[in-house]
């Protein structure tokens, strides 16, 4: 394919290189390979598909019972994969030449210590999918904002009629799509990808052995996930990862208004770029996207273009002012028309889950933000509404500091509505600085709000918490919120 079918546009010299597989050989070389797959979530399932195809001999584990994983274990070959699920799950482990995890496995669990003693890999899915790859890998990590700036990447190039997957720890795993490359290379066709823009997480990150992208970009980094790590050194540490594998010939890019992202930036090989809403990225970066007055203007190609003016972006909350400059810093470096760049921008309304504009009800307007589950996520939903707030909060505590949220909580919100486990533990941190009810279901505080509030406040959905104690996930837990909202009467 020719990388520079477009003006500006900037050549990934390394995709020529040639697909590894995870032994260090050409993939056909796992045949016969014992391999363990430990998670059964989405990317586990994956994981199994791309390995059967490449010849491995494949047992899945995972420490639910199968009452549990009836869905997983019906998309699987029974009589072609072994299954070792409850209590007995770490067994799968013994005879395995190499081990892949799920993210949600944790990494130094003792039964991998002793696996990697052994000598045998222990990989992320993640790794094993980018081993298969032939396309320039473009990715992104960050406590929040991944999701958005890769879904607005993904829109820029189907716009330019560039054929993208678009993935990773957001939808589709990549292993589905390096599955789809492995039956096309045995075919003898053509990669069927242009690009893969893949969604990443520091879960992922953690077991990456030779994962390469040729563009990668911390977009932030706050407290998240503490009951996974030790320190907020050791998040960061996962997240700067994404970096490792990268040469000169690869574009690094870093939210500079992030201090902790912004350091990172002078222990890479790449070259560097940043994103800001300072009116210039610096003279130490090989360029970058910034907000000039109202004017978002990049300078990756080398001269200046503006993108677009920060009103004009649909998308609520001034935190998606980054996620555009990210996303633009990204289709400038492979030749995206400013045109298309712009376009989407401007007329994309945002994901579901993410300050999703539900309904407005007699003035009122209602808000779906429920895949903020951590402290900062709601933060930045209070920091970017201008008008008064209902916030529906809580959940299961992720080890998050809500005391941070307590001055945006007395200066933007009217009133909280408490719900889940955490309730107890934000109505006392939160005392003194709003008026607060709770709500023993999703729908009570839906109700609540909708009778309380008047012409120009907003209800808000923006947990700081984990769902799981009340619901399947936060996908389910914003649906359900959507149902009670569209149920209202009119």
């Amino acid at each position: 394919m020719d990388y520079r079918d477009s003006p500006g546009s900037v050549e990934p010299e390394h995709v020529e290189v040639a697909v590894m597989s995870v032994v260090g050989v050409d993939p056909v070389d796992l045949a016969g390979a014992q391999v363990t797959v430990m998670g059964l979530a989405r990317s586990g399932v994956a994981a199994c598909r791309l390995l059967q195809e490449a010849g491995a001999r494949v047992t899945v584990s995972d420490r639910k019972e199968q009452s549990e994983l009836r869905s997983a274990l019906e998309t699987i070959d029974r009589a072609a994969v072994r299954v070792t699920v409850g209590a007995d799950y770490e067994t799968s482990l013994n005879a395995a030449d190499l081990v892949v995890i799920s993210p949600g496995v944790p990494y130094r669990m003792d039964s991998l210590e002793r696996v990697r003693r052994r000598g045998v890999k222990v990989i992320s899915e993640l790794e094993l999918a980018s081993r298969f790859l032939t396309a320039p890998v473009l990715a992104v990590t960050g406590t929040n904002g991944k999701s958005t700036t890769v879904t607005l990447i993904g829109k820029m190039l189907a716009e330019q009629g560039k054929r993208a997957f678009v993935g990773g720890n957001l939808g589709t795993a990549l292993s589905e799509a390096a599955w789809t490359v492995l039956q096309a290379n045995k075919r003898g066709e053509p990669d069927p990808f242009d690009y893969m823009v893949v969604e990443v997480s520091s879960f992922q990150l953690e077991t990456i052995d030779q994962f390469h992208p040729w563009v990668a970009a911390v977009l932030n980094v706050t407290v998240d996930h503490q009951d996974r790590y030790d320190s907020l050194n050791e998040y960061l540490a996962a997240k700067e990862r994404i970096f490792e594998n990268q040469t000169a010939t690869d574009f690094a890019l870093f939210n500079l208004d992030d201090a902790r992202v912004a350091a990172l930036r002078h222990r890479v090989r790449a070259k560097r770029l940043g994103f800001t809403s300072a009116h210039t990225v610096g003279p130490d970066l090989d360029g970058g996207t910034f907000v000039d007055g109202e004017a978002i203007v990049t300078t990756v190609t080398g001269s200046r273009q503006e993108i677009c003016r920060r009103s004009e972006i649909r998308m609520l909350g001034r935190h998606n002012v980054e996620n555009v400059m990210a996303a633009a810093t990204y289709a400038a470096l492979w030749g995206c028309p400013n045109e298309i760049i712009r376009r989407v921008v401007t007329t994309f309304p945002g994901l579901e889950h993410a300050l999703e504009l539900v309904r407005e009800r007699r003035g009122v307007r209602f808000v779906n933000d429920s895949k903020g589950t951590n402290v900062d996520a709601t933060l930045k939903a209070l920091e970017g509404i201008d008008h008064p707030i209902w916030l529906i909060a809580g959940g299961r505590d992720k080890g998050g500091d809500f005391s941070r949220l307590t001055d945006a909580v007395r200066r933007r919100v009217k009133h909280a509505i408490l719900i889940g486990e955490a309730a107890p533990l934000l109505k006392r941190i939160w005392a003194g600085a709003t008026a607060m009810s709770e709500a023993g279901t999703l729908r009570e505080a839906v109700e609540f709000a909708a009778r309380e509030a008047v012409t120009g406040d907003v209800v808000l959905l923006s947990p700081a918490c984990a769902s799981f104690d009340m619901f399947k996930d936060y996908q389910d837990r914003g649906r359900q919120f959507k149902a009670a909202v569209l149920a209202l009467s009119a």
